[in-house]
């Protein structure tokens, strides 16, 4: 897990309150916590917890796992994968068999470019052909 990046937290915490038209103390009284705790929050004095963050951005109304990422508990890959998922299983259209399905066929798409990216990495290298011998007549 990532260290907690407290003053970047801070800083994006604000502009999304700002964003949103909120005070300091709006902010505060709708997420649950003290106007003097989201002020060092906001000042990257103090580390806030998971579930705080999570009343945060429901109060800002954005997505816990932004809040996570900015500081630093999620990594913005995992934050990717988490919101597809979240799409696929909230969508009404489909039953849970074909949820399944396509959660199974995202994963394997995700495992099999992640080997392709390791290989394609590798035959972009210089040397990556001087070992193969060319064919003989």
């Amino acid at each position: 897990m990532a260290s907690l990046n407290v003053g970047n937290l801070g800083g994006f915490l604000r502009e999304q309150r700002r964003s949103a038209q909120l005070s300091l103390r709006q902010l505060a009284d709708a997420a649950g916590v003290s106007n003097p705790y989201l002020s060092q929050i906001e000042r990257g004095l103090r580390k806030p917890s998971a579930e705080i963050l999570q009343q945060l951005a429901k109060a800002l109304r954005i997505s816990a796992e932004t809040l996570y990422v900015q500081a630093g508990i999620l990594d913005e890959r995992d934050r990717e994968e988490t919101e597809v998922r979240s799409v696929i299983l909230a969508d009404p259209s489909i039953n849970e068999r074909q949820k399944q399905v396509l959660l199974q066929i995202y994963e394997s798409f995700r495992k099999e470019n992640g080997l392709q990216t390791a290989s394609d990495d590798a035959s972009d290298t210089p040397d990556a052909g001087a070992d193969v011998a060319a064919p003989s007549n």
